[in-house]
């Protein structure tokens, strides 16, 4: 479902493209609609660099011992993450929409409604952390649960995995078009002010929910994975050790 969410660009940029997209009221300079993306890759980054250069040294500092987030719960909270992005992007779809038709403007596609795009920032920002968390953590997961024979086959999977997504977000979008046509408008329409693009975007919030509560019964149903059978191996030598040092004192 992460990576559904991620897929959803397309209709990031009629929000952006429909929205004041200058860095302030007094700027002439408009941000591309398709450069709105650059903060989802910011997020991701900042994300990565943080956790590697700032938070496990300071969770290993406070324990004193290296400390390192298991990989099933990093792919579980970024799941949970992309559920809260899409949640956002509904809330703020609606407020713009509803905005746009305030203002006169539900017959115009191309009109700008008097809105910041900044308000898309959070979204995309939530996107970039949903996937540093759960995309990095899926490939680690590949490779320290496959056999090293198979790390081939283990890179493979996270490309067949974003093209499986890619196949079921047009299957996604095709039923709600489709079924939402049976109760008048459709949802998804070419005038992103006619339609529902926020009722899509709660659709989508709704599944990536569900994907959670489903991605926590497979976790607790796999069991342990092989990292976290290292690292409580080498915690119980540790402990092993301490006990020992502190009869011979």
């Amino acid at each position: 479902m992460m990576s559904i969410n991620v897929s959803q660009n397309s209709f990031q940029l009629l929000q952006a493209n429909s929205m004041d997209r200058r860095l302030s009221d007094h700027s002439t300079f408009k941000i591309p609609p398709g450069s709105f993306g650059m903060f989802t890759i910011i997020a991701l980054i900042a994300w990565v660099v943080l956790y590697d250069r700032a938070i496990l040294p300071l969770a290993s500092k406070i324990r004193g011992k290296p400390v390192r987030i298991n990989v099933k719960i990093r792919m579980g909270l970024g799941l949970f993450i992309s559920f809260l992005a899409m949640a956002v992007s509904a809330t703020v779809e609606h407020y713009r929409r509803r905005t746009a038709i305030s203002q006169g403007l539900a017959n115009n596609a191309t009109a700008t409604v008097n809105i910041s795009a900044m308000w898309l920032v959070p979204q995309y920002g939530l996107h970039g952390l949903a996937e540093a968390l759960t995309g990095i953590g899926q490939t680690e997961f590949f490779y320290t649960e496959f056999p090293k024979s198979m790390s081939s086959i283990a890179a493979a999977l996270f490309g067949l995995g974003m093209a499986v997504a890619n196949i079921l977000a047009s299957v996604i979008l095709n039923v709600v078009k489709n079924s939402s046509k049976k109760g008048g408008e459709s949802w998804i329409e070419d005038n992103i002010n006619k339609g529902h693009y926020d009722y899509y975007y709660w659709v989508l919030a709704i599944l990536s929910f569900v994907n959670v509560i489903y991605y926590i019964v497979c976790s607790w149903s796999y069991g342990p994975t092989m990292d976290q059978l290292r690292n409580d191996k080498v915690n119980g030598v540790r402990g092993e050790e301490q006990e020992e040092a502190v009869k011979l004192n």
